[in-house]
C-alpha cells in the first residue's frame, strides 16, 4: 500500500472555493460516496474566526453550483456542523478510476485541501497523479510505502497512537509551549542544557510558575505514554 498526503487545489470543489473567498476551514467528520449517483455525502465541521465570518462562508457554500444539499445540524459562535452532498469532482473521479481510496479525513483551508489517498501499487499511483495534473494543482507533501507487516502493526496499535494524540490535545497552550521550549533548550538532557531559571526568563514568569507548567505537562503526557505502552501489541 502506498499512501500519499496531497495539498490539493480543485477548481470544482465548493469547500475549496468557499475557503478561498472566506476565512473559514472545513474538516470532514464522515464521508460516503454514492457510486450510482456519483455524489459525495459528508458531515463537515466548519470553523470561522467569529459568527459573522462563519455566516458569510456558509452562505457562499450553500450557493455554490456544485452543492446539491447543505443542512445545518449545529452552530455555536464560529463553529458549525453540516451535512453536505456534492457532485463528484474531477479529482475524485481520477482517484476512483485509478483504483485509489481515501485513507484519512479531508481538511480544507485557504483555498486548498489536504488529502490522504492510498493505492495498492506504484503503477496505479503514478497513473493517478499524472492524470490529476491535467485539471488540478497539487503538491505531494508526504509519501509512505507500507509493507504488510507495517500496515498490520499500524492497525493493531491504532488505539495506542490515539492515546498519545489525546495526550497532546489535553495540554493547554501554555503547557504545550513550555514543554516544547524546554525540550528544544535541552532541559530534559543529561547534563541539562537549560535550567528552570532560563525557562522562566524565556516566558518572563517566576521559576515556580514555569516549574508548575512543566510538571503539569509531564504528568499529562506521561500518563498517556504509559497507557499507550500497555496497549501496544
Amino acid at each position: 500500500m502506498i499512501d500519499f498526503t496531497l495539498d490539493m487545489e480543485q477548481y470544482d470543489c465548493p469547500f475549496i472555493d468557499t475557503s478561498d473567498d472566506h476565512d473559514v476551514a472545513f474538516t470532514a467528520v464522515q464521508w460516503e460516496f454514492d457510486s450510482r449517483r456519483r455524489e459525495l455525502e459528508t458531515r463537515m465541521m466548519v470553523e470561522g474566526e467569529d459568527r459573522s465570518i462563519l455566516e458569510s462562508g456558509l452562505s457562499t457554500l450553500q450557493a455554490h453550483d456544485n452543492m446539491q444539499e447543505c443542512t445545518l445540524f449545529k452552530k455555536h459562535e464560529g463553529t458549525a456542523l453540516l451535512r453536505t452532498v456534492i457532485d463528484e469532482t474531477d479529482a475524485m473521479r481520477v482517484i476512483r478510476d485509478n483504483h485509489g481510496y481515501i485513507t484519512g479525513p479531508f481538511h480544507i483551508e485557504d483555498g486548498s485541501e489536504r488529502w490522504e489517498v492510498g493505492f495498492d501499487t506504484g503503477d496505479t499511483a503514478d497513473d493517478a497523479l499524472a492524470e490529476l495534473e491535467r485539471n488540478n494543482e497539487f503538491d505531494v507533501l508526504a509519501e509512505d510505502d507500507f509493507e504488510l507487516t507495517e500496515l498490520y502493526d499500524l492497525l493493531e496499535n491504532a488505539d495506542a497512537a490515539s492515546n498519545l494524540l489525546e495526550g497532546c490535545r489535553s495540554l493547554s497552550e501554555v503547557e504545550r509551549q513550555t514543554l516544547a521550549v524546554a525540550a528544544r533548550k535541552g532541559y530534559f538532557d543529561q547534563p541539562r542544557g537549560a535550567t528552570l531559571q532560563m525557562l522562566a526568563s524565556e516566558f518572563d514568569i517566576s521559576d515556580t510558575a514555569v516549574s508548575k507548567n512543566v510538571r503539569r505537562a509531564e504528568r499529562k503526557i506521561l500518563k498517556r505514554v504509559v497507557d499507550a505502552m500497555e496497549g501496544i501489541e
